[in-house]
């Protein structure tokens, strides 16, 4: 006679069939809850700039590459403890969704594993620490899309205030991490390769050429505006043309992109009913290095100023020019034509992506990305709605 028993489970005519069920996401461990207790007492992380990146690898030596390797060690887990607290802090029913459960998850164990790294003190240990860096840059590389379609799934449950400054966090962390560690990387195969390309220090480029950058960039706009609308504005740059400096070109290149698919798709809707043949206005950008002098010091600034003749921004959308899912497309000539919206009207609806079910703004924004990805989001001229605030970002 067995000894087990089986566990029906029935359902009554006033009860709802139980359809699914979400597991309780799991506390960390009393490892990692040791290790974030002890990070949250520590100051906030400091801010990142091109000074301190480049400082480990002018010159780069053995001793600098350690120096590199001892910031890294330092910064990373505390930019990884904000994230992992601040997925702990979305509301219950957030974090019971997989998606982000699965994000949260993995953020715990890559901010363990950088928590609990030893000291590393000489180039072979930095050469394995390097390598395994590499795998956990390369592990979070969906983390953005992943938790993407965990938001759009529980849109309802945040307001799109809360939504917008998660991801503006979110995001901005992403950049923070990813950067020091690439940096860190970059340099760790070049102690390795002295013959390689000079005029870069890790991943940033020290002769940086705005021009070329913009040549490439308008390149791919200008097409993509032609495919989509039929026409493309010429670019013309002036001021100080053969202008460098140091800076991520792709970094450049997302900003670039974006900004110019903005001033493009403007420029061809304003002036779609002029006469046939007629030329467009060009994209105008001025390039201005300067300098001056602050407290007793030369500081060096570079200046990229895009214009257009596309009309301008309304003073109703301006104050939300970079708000997360805000958009004009297919606002003006383009709905003229009856299509609600003509070639981006799946991407809009009333000037915010909304992609999926569940309403309109920012929530939606989420949907969009987990299709496309975090930087893939090129290859439509507009609609999206988050190409001002991450160049923000990225320029920050």
């Amino acid at each position: 006679m067995s000894i087990f028993k089986t566990a029906t489970l029935r359902s009554s005519s006033t009860l709802s069939p139980l359809r699914y069920s979400r597991p309780t996401p799991q506390p960390p461990s009393l490892e990692v809850s040791q290790l974030l207790s002890q990070y949250a007492s520590i100051s906030p992380p400091r801010p990142l700039n091109l000074s301190t990146l480049l400082s480990f690898g002018r010159p780069l030596t053995p001793d600098s590459l350690l120096a590199s390797v001892n910031y890294a060690l330092t910064e990373i887990p505390r930019r990884l403890a904000t994230r992992v607290r601040s997925l702990e802090a979305l509301p219950f029913i957030v974090g019971t969704n997989p998606y982000v459960a699965k994000t949260l998850k993995g953020y715990r164990e890559s901010f363990r594993w950088v928590a609990t790294h030893p000291p590393v003190t000489n180039l072979a240990e930095n050469a394995d620490f390097a390598e395994q860096l590499a795998d956990l840059v390369q592990n979070h590389a969906n983390d953005i899309p992943t938790m993407a379609k965990g938001f759009q799934e529980c849109s309802r449950y945040m307001s799109p205030t809360q939504i917008s400054m998660f991801l503006d966090g979110a995001i901005r962390n992403r950049i923070s991490v990813r950067l020091i560690a690439e940096q860190h990387i970059a340099l760790s195969q070049a102690l390795d390769n002295p013959d390689a390309d000079t005029s870069y220090v890790g991943v940033v480029d020290m002769k940086c050429s705005p021009k070329a950058m913009i040549k490439m960039c308008g390149s791919y706009v200008s097409e993509l505006c032609e495919a989509t609308l039929g026409s493309a504005p010429s670019i013309i740059i002036d001021g100080d043309a053969d202008s460098t400096f140091a800076y991520v070109p792709v970094h450049l290149e997302y900003i670039l992109t974006e900004i110019l698919k903005n001033a493009f798709r403007a420029t061809v809707e304003h002036h779609i009913k002029q006469p046939p043949g007629s030329p467009l206005p060009p994209v105008t950008v001025t390039l201005s290095p300067f300098s001056r002098i602050e407290a007793g010091q030369p500081s060096t600034y570079m200046s990229l100023r895009i214009r257009d003749q596309g009309g301008g921004v309304s003073k109703a959308n301006m104050a939300r020019i970079f708000s997360y899912a805000f958009t004009t497309a297919g606002r003006g000539a383009e709905e003229d034509d009856g299509g609600g919206g003509g070639p981006y009207a799946a991407q809009h609806v009333g000037g915010s992506a909304a992609i999926g079910s569940g309403g309109t703004g920012e929530a939606n924004l989420f949907g969009e990305i987990t299709g496309k990805g975090l930087q893939t989001g090129l290859g439509t001229i507009a609609g999206l709605g988050y190409g001002l605030p991450m160049s923000q970002l990225y320029a920050k």
